[in-house]
């Protein structure tokens, strides 16, 4: 009786853990949905996976003066790992009292050989001329994607000799590392037709620009191989087609500068793809275009069917404020997504985290949102 007995309760405890690993394991239903905004208030979202796990970091959230990183298998539900960067580690070279808190913004992160290396703007504290935009991209690494991230120099990665932002790296199929950065409209004012516009109609006396950039990086982060290579620029004629939509701030007399940032910069079938934000980020006219080359620094092409993700309040939707995205593959890497940052008629200023599909084929991208209806879950995502 005693051998039946321990018979049945091994048999049922294997059963019962064999049908916890399966339920674990269950792909998502067909019909479970999720609905955009997600549950993170960041700003310039990105998105690591790595080992079976998606990582997010962005711009505020409640770091104090650093990141913070939240976890998620499936894309859509995220949990809080708590800070993961803060700016007084021991190789620490921002000013967390400078302007905007020290400016802690948009952080990246890549997974190099089994480190984490975390790419991000701060205000430097090295200001001999007192400038208000002082920023600086610095990179720190840990042994975790949680960190903590430590600067790997007391100093930015390098001193372009203006302020920059909105660092994005591509490592190219060739082991080269590239990186991408804006150049701050801080103190560059740019002649072009739209500026000329602006001061006739006396809207502004004159425009400030920011451009995109791209350098080679050393294989160590240390520095940067070579100058920095102009890659993105608003147009400067208003017969260019682009002109309309990358000048809307100015335009809508929202503020005196046109803006080329938030880059994010891919390689498929041999295509070189730069997507970009334009206007003001703080504005409803924010949107994302893209740039297609055949080579990692250009030159680069606009494309036609820019922009691919803007406002949709013009058409009885309640999403503005659409920008500075990153890009992500669901976990049975089927499909493509953008992940980018909103407001909503809910949400008011504040800038919440959107994901929709996109496709890119031929060298075209097209983003299927901004979407606030349920859509479905990532292809491969389990419950």
């Amino acid at each position: 009786m005693k051998r039946i007995m321990l018979l049945a309760f091994l048999l049922t405890t294997l059963f019962g853990q064999t049908s916890k690993a399966q339920t674990a394991q269950q792909p998502a239903a067909p019909n479970m949905t999720f609905s955009n905004p997600l549950p993170v208030q960041f700003g310039d979202p990105y998105i690591l996976n790595t080992k079976g796990t998606y990582y997010m970091y962005g711009t505020g959230a409640g770091a104090d003066k650093g990141f913070v990183a939240y976890s998620s298998t499936d894309m859509v539900n995220w949990k809080s790992e708590g800070q993961v960067y803060f700016h007084d580690n021991k190789n620490g070279w921002s000013d967390p009292k400078a302007a905007w808190g020290g400016a802690y913004w948009a952080p990246e992160v890549y997974e190099v050989k089994g480190k984490y290396y975390l790419f991000y703007s701060a205000q430097w504290k090295e200001n001999p001329a007192r400038d208000l935009e002082n920023f600086r991209i610095g990179v720190a690494v840990a042994d975790k994607p949680t960190g903590p991230f430590v600067d790997l120099a007391n100093k930015p990665v390098f001193d372009p000799g203006y302020p920059i932002i909105d660092a994005n790296v591509l490592f190219d199929t060739n082991g080269k590392a590239y990186l991408y950065y804006s150049r701050c409209c801080y103190k560059h004012p740019v002649e072009s037709d739209v500026a000329t516009l602006a001061r006739d109609k006396g809207w502004f006396k004159e425009i400030e620009e920011s451009w995109v950039y791209g350098v080679e990086l050393k294989p160590d982060f240390s520095g940067v191989i070579g100058e920095p290579v102009l890659i993105l620029r608003p147009p400067v004629k208003l017969s260019d087609k682009q002109a309309e939509w990358e000048s809307r701030s100015v335009t809508a007399r929202e503020v005196n500068r046109r803006w080329t940032e938030g880059s994010v910069a891919f390689k498929k079938d041999n295509i070189y793809y730069i997507m970009y934000s334009a206007n003001h980020f703080g504005g409803q006219y924010y949107a994302i275009g893209y740039a297609t080359a055949s080579s990692p620094l250009g030159p680069y092409t606009k494309a036609a069917n820019n922009p691919i993700l803007q406002k949709n309040t013009d058409k009885g939707g309640s999403v503005t404020g659409t920008g500075h995205n990153s890009i992500a593959y669901s976990p049975d890497g089927k499909e493509m997504f953008c992940v980018y940052h909103a407001r909503t008629a809910k949400t008011g200023d504040e800038r919440v985290v959107c994901l929709d599909r996109m496709h890119v084929k031929n060298g075209r991208i097209t983003i299927l949102g901004p979407t606030t209806t349920p859509q479905k879950f990532p292809s491969g995502a389990t419950r």
